[in-house]
């Protein structure tokens, strides 16, 4: 009679417990400040390393990706760190009875409990290292993994870990020792990963390297004796060199700068659509054109490739450390000069108000107020629409703009989204002065336009993502010209006279030329050239950064070189494989030993330190092995036998020392190694 009241009331005290529980974790939630911020990481469209950016103090906490992250690295963190990992609810109670225990036998903390997600919280919430800082961090770990899944624990592991000085994560770390990202790593850049967490201060290889070694040296035994790792291997991965700290990658810097900026929260990797190799040749030759044009000028390059709209390559200035060098010049508002004179033909071609072989007054010529004259201020009477437009002649180009319209040509210029800027806003009349620069506009939109010209006049914004380009394939964009005309205006800049002595050599060897226009705002202060071939538009700028005058440099003269080499490189071979994998071989794979050089002794390794379970003629043994055919094994000088049954040479160490050893083959040709055997004592 009295069991079931009893037994309620105990169920109604458990429930009501689990439900204070509930409301206490829900009132009092981890604080995942610290992991909401992390810094965001750009890569290029192959995934090189771009550039990312610090978050606060500098510090370096780059977004783990487990899908990015060797896999082996994982499953062995885990053996060495937390081998129950998967198992456990946030505290490992076998691991807390054996500290506990071990403790209470040694009188001091000789063994940790701390779980994998232990550490995250302590983590997520630093504390002073003491007993009541260890029952939160259990708290704290359980609701951990109520909210998250092992993976991301794991991942928020990997991502908040501290590895000496402003490195916090796996990547940041792998890249800043390793020189690439924890995609393939050997043995030891392992080890030293899982080690320096648990003291990354006192264990800073760039610092410390004989304490980074120890260290290293200590976890390649915890992956022996959890069997994650061979003896032979450990030894092998303890001889790798302790590497020093190099700074990290800041190509592209501008483009990649706004991209991490705009990176959503989270987010482990921004996809660029900038193609490292390319934007490596393009930033040193913007350097050496701008040093050649004086102290205070810069040059910016911006190359898209017509397909998706993709930014290729995009360099904003000619270098940080020259004036103005912060500033993405790609996104500045400068005059074009004769520039978008292409498209007062092309508007003109595609209203019908002209056709390529129209001919045009090419003479003084009073348009109301505005009265424009050619760059030599010599006429030629008169011209065609094809000849006027490949000489950028300014009366005829002028006469076109009348004929259209300024404030139509404005208006479709700016439908496809581009923006044109007037010096003085208060003015709405466009004015006849567009056709020689008279508005500004930023080497972006300029691209816009080119590309629009190379795509059958279709405009689309340009992609600066791979998920940007991929969605421009299939939009269908404003149209600003039919293609007809946009043909017609390619084919006349194909025939514009090139640099003395210039042909783009790598793309337009067996397909079309390239065609291109070149701009001077007053001054001298712009030098633009802008080029469309082999499915790119490429736009090129030099000038000063706070838009000061300088003296005769054109943009036929200042500019239009740089594009022809811009053009040549493009599509060139790469220049090297980018590291995504270890630096270095293996020990034993450092060279390719050819037969004619004898046996080659496989396990055990020259230098290697052996555990065996117990030495001995009744011991089990360890099994030789080496490359090659009919082999004869020594052992300090005495010859060993094969098995009569499995046919392997297994040797049996007589006691715990060490041993020379060394194969021979019928030749007479040997190789040796010298090993060290350690048994367990007592």
């Amino acid at each position: 009679m009295t069991t079931i009241p009893r037994l309620t009331r105990v169920l109604v005290a458990f429930v009501a417990v689990q439900v204070l529980l509930f409301a206490l974790s829900a009132a009092f939630p981890p604080d995942m400040a610290r992991a909401q911020r992390s810094s965001p990481v750009v890569l290029d469209h192959r995934g090189a390393w771009l550039r990312a950016l610090p978050v606060e103090d500098g510090r370096w906490r780059v977004r783990a990706d487990l899908q990015r992250t060797d896999p082996t690295f994982q499953k062995r963190l885990i053996a060495v760190e937390d081998a129950r990992f998967y198992g456990h609810l946030g505290v490992d109670p076998l691991a807390l009875v054996r500290a506990v225990g071990s403790a209470a036998v040694h009188g001091r903390a000789t063994s940790g409990a701390s779980t994998l997600t232990m550490q995250t919280a302590r983590l997520l919430e630093p504390r002073p290292r003491n007993l009541g800082s260890k029952l939160v961090e259990m708290v704290r770990a359980a609701q951990l993994e109520a909210r998250l899944t092992k993976q991301q624990i794991l991942a928020l592991y990997l991502t908040l870990a501290p590895y000496g000085g402003n490195l916090e994560g796996v990547r940041a770390a792998s890249l800043a020792y390793f020189g690439h990202e924890p995609t393939s790593l050997t043995d030891g850049e392992q080890a030293l990963l899982i080690a320096l967490p648990q003291s990354p201060e006192a264990r800073r290889p760039d610092r410390r390297p004989e304490a980074a070694r120890a260290a290293r040296r200590a976890v390649l035994d915890k992956m022996v004796r959890a069997r994650v790792l061979t003896e032979a291997a450990a030894s092998e991965a303890d001889a790798e060199p302790i590497p020093r700290r190099a700074p990290f990658p800041t190509l592209a810097w501008h483009a990649a700068g706004e991209l991490a900026l705009a990176a959503p929260p989270g987010q482990p990797s921004v996809v660029s659509t900038i193609d490292a190799d390319l934007q490596t040749r393009l930033e040193p030759m913007a350097a050496a054109v701008a040093a050649a044009q004086g102290p205070d000028v810069t040059a910016a390059i911006l190359v898209v490739q017509i397909k998706g709209r993709a930014v290729r390559a995009l360099v904003g200035s000619a270098g940080r450390e020259r004036p103005g060098g912060w500033i993405d010049l790609t996104r500045a508002i400068r005059s074009p000069g004769s520039a978008l004179k292409p498209f007062i033909y092309a508007f003109a071609f595609d209203d019908g108000a002209l056709a390529p072989d129209t001919q045009i007054d090419d003479a003084a010529t009073r348009f109301a107020d505005y009265q424009p004259e050619n760059f030599d201020h010599v006429f030629h009477d008169k011209v065609t629409a094809r000849e006027a437009l490949a000489y950028s002649l300014n009366v005829p180009a002028v006469a076109t703009l009348e004929k259209i319209g300024p404030d139509a040509f404005a208006a479709r210029l700016e439908s496809s989204g581009v923006r044109l800027v007037r010096p003085k806003t208060a003015i709405k009349a466009s004015g006849l002065a567009l056709a020689l620069g008279g508005a500004g506009i930023t080497p972006r939109d300029m691209a816009v336009l080119y590309a629009a010209l190379g795509d059958g006049g279709v405009a689309k914004p340009l992609a600066f993502t791979e998920a940007e380009a991929k969605s421009r394939e299939h939009m269908g964009g404003t149209r600003i010209v039919r293609p007809e005309a946009a043909a017609q205006v390619l084919d006349i800049l194909r025939e514009a006279p090139a640099p003395r002595g210039r042909a783009p050599s790598a793309l337009t060897r067996g397909g079309p030329a390239m065609a291109f226009k070149t701009g001077t705002s007053y001054g001298f202060r712009d030098a633009v050239a802008a080029g469309v071939v082999g499915g790119y538009a490429i736009i090129v700028w030099t000038g000063r950064a706070d838009g000061g005058a300088r003296g005769g440099l054109t943009g036929r003269d200042a500019a239009l070189p740089l594009l022809f080499d811009v053009a040549d490189v493009i599509d060139a071979p790469t220049l090297a494989p980018r590291a995504i994998a270890p630096k270095a071989a293996p020990g034993a794979l450092q060279r390719l030993q050819q037969v004619s050089e004898g046996p080659r002794l496989i396990f055990p390794p020259d230098g290697a330190t052996v555990q065996v379970d117990s030495v001995g003629p009744g011991a089990r043994g360890l099994v030789m092995a080496a490359g090659g055919e009919d082999l004869t094994w020594y052992v300090a000088g005495a010859p060993l036998s094969a098995d009569p049954v499995s046919g392997k040479v297994i040797w049996r160490p007589a006691a715990p020392g060490f041993y020379r050893l060394k194969v021979v083959d019928t030749q007479g040709r040997a190789a040796s190694a010298r090993v060290r055997i350690k048994a367990p004592t007592g």
